[in-house]
């Protein structure tokens, strides 16, 4: 194909184009495969693809690429964009996909989604990074696309790991598994008909369907010798009356600091499904208040946006670590800043820097409740869902915020002046900066290439004071320049 500038955006469109194609082979078993595609991008520019069934009916899409179109030619250095997961398991003489990707000495690879098949189920991902290959995974609106696609795959593949799950029981965690001496008495009323009230589900409490749907997405499970179902350990997280006397940790832990005012501690452990609407009932309380005088009428509102301190709060207790021992999820205020600090550090494949650019692609460490919180509209499904914190300068004013770890915690800040700001960029020379250049340094905090004309457009400034800015900030270490000329654009130098 001919050479020019591709971007990854670019090669995961063009992924998912070729996924189109694939030609799936019937199966006499009513087994779905799902639909693949595969694009290799060269050191020089230069791509080749490939989708499933391509050259032989039944061939994998990386199997056709590397060992039918590429044989004989060096791949080392290459890029890799697949639209699912590479495979493990093939039957002898058969090489797995994954396999093939680090024999050919390909160092990284971008994942569309997840195969959720047992005989997969993040090997894949794990082969390769066992092997030095660096992971990434699609843009989120991708992975919606690939899903969509391969919906009666996903669907398949799913019911085959529960299947799966069974027989594998001794390898899951303490929150996968039931209890074996819990029963749907220690559930809480309260928190099950807010989960069917908010997730619009057409049950009763009382009805026997309700448990078998809780069943069905592993927050309860059949107990073949007690002829009844238990909760398992994500459905007391869920839904329990007291989470924190099975599971310790699961509680977030509020402070709030200001000079002259005392606010008691305050500790949020009761069923997950009922922690956001009273942590953002108890922000509207402990929060400074200012006048908006946008509308006729002056009225009071907190002086920190409650959507974004809440989205904040429930990625936390969404996609935290559970079994980390003596480690609780946090929220601290201040007269500075704003922490929200979270046990666990980013999943595979997903980077600090991911995090930082707001771009963090579709992963959770906890699945169920993620699928539960989504479908309250807590969520987005198994998306960190930050495009508030991503918007932030723009829609309120407001510094952007940044991720930090620090074994074993992951902690967000949102800084609230400008000594916080300074605190969260870290950089000597930035001490330098008035208040008024550091709200035009946001910009660059956003972590994507700036030009002089969208910096003046979302400064206001005159271009040559603009200008003056950019060879400043530039001359002082704070920014460095990309590409040259007419096309130069400025990044925030890390």
């Amino acid at each position: 194909m001919a050479k020019k500038q591709y971007s990854h955006r670019d090669l995961m469109q063009l992924a998912i184009d070729v996924m189109n194609k694939s030609v799936n082979e019937p199966r006499p078993d009513g087994k779905v495969p799902p639909k693949v595609g595969a694009v290799l991008l060269f050191p020089d520019g230069r791509i080749e693809t490939a989708f499933r069934g391509e050259l032989r009916e039944g061939d994998h899409a990386e199997f056709t690429l590397i060992e039918r179109k590429l044989a004989n030619v060096d791949l080392e250095g290459c890029t890799l964009y697949t639209t699912l997961e590479p495979c493990v398991e093939r039957n002898s003489p058969k090489v797995p996909c994954c396999r093939r990707t680090t024999n050919a000495r390909i160092k990284k690879v971008f994942v569309g989604i997840e195969d959720p098949d047992p005989t997969v189920d993040g090997k894949g991902i794990s082969h390769l990074e066992r092997h030095g290959v660096e992971v990434k995974m699609f843009d989120r609106e991708f992975q919606r696309i690939i899903e969509a696609e391969n919906s009666a795959f996903i669907k398949q593949a799913i019911e085959r790991r529960k299947e799966t799950e069974e027989e594998v029981e001794n390898f899951r965690s303490s929150i996968e598994l039931p209890i074996a001496s819990y029963d749907k008495s220690k559930f809480s009323d309260l928190a099950l008909q807010k989960f069917i009230t908010e997730a619009k589900l057409d049950f009763k409490l009382s009805d026997e369907a309700f448990l078998e749907y809780l069943a069905d997405f592993g927050a309860m499970e059949w107990d073949q010798a007690k002829k009844q179902f238990v909760p398992t350990g994500y459905g007391v997280l869920l839904f329990g009356k007291s989470p924190r006397t099975r599971f310790k940790n699961a509680v977030l832990k509020a402070h709030v600091t200001y000079e002259n005012t005392k606010i008691e501690p305050k500790d949020f452990d009761d069923a997950l499904v009922l922690l956001p609407d009273q942590i953002e009932d108890w922000l509207k309380k402990v929060l400074p208040l200012s006048k908006d005088t946008s509308g006729f009428k002056r009225i009071d509102v907190p002086d920190f946006p409650i959507e974004v301190l809440r989205e904040a709060i429930v990625n936390a207790l969404v996609h935290r670590d559970y079994e980390i021992e003596g480690a609780k999820c946090e929220i601290k205020i201040d007269g500075n800043k704003i922490t929200v600090t979270s046990p666990g550090k980013p999943l595979p494949a997903i980077t600090l820097e991911d995090l930082n650019t707001f771009e963090a692609p579709s992963l959770s460490r906890n699945p169920i409740i993620t699928y539960a919180f989504s479908l309250m509209d807590y969520v987005e499904e198994k998306g960190f869902g930050m495009k508030t914190f991503k918007s932030l300068n723009q829609e309120y004013g407001l510094p952007i915020p940044k991720y930090t770890f620090k074994e074993p915690f992951l902690t967000l800040t949102f800084p609230r002046n400008t000594e916080a700001v300074k605190e969260v960029i870290g950089k000597g020379s930035i001490d330098n900066l008035s208040e008024v250049e550091l709200k035009n340094f946001e910009i660059f905090r956003g972590k994507r290439p700036v030009s002089k004309s969208e910096f003046v457009d979302f400064t206001g400034l005159a271009a040559r004071t603009a200008e003056r800015y950019l060879k400043d900030w530039t001359d002082n270490g704070l920014l460095r320049k990309v590409g040259s000329g007419r096309s130069t654009k400025y990044l925030m130098n890390e």
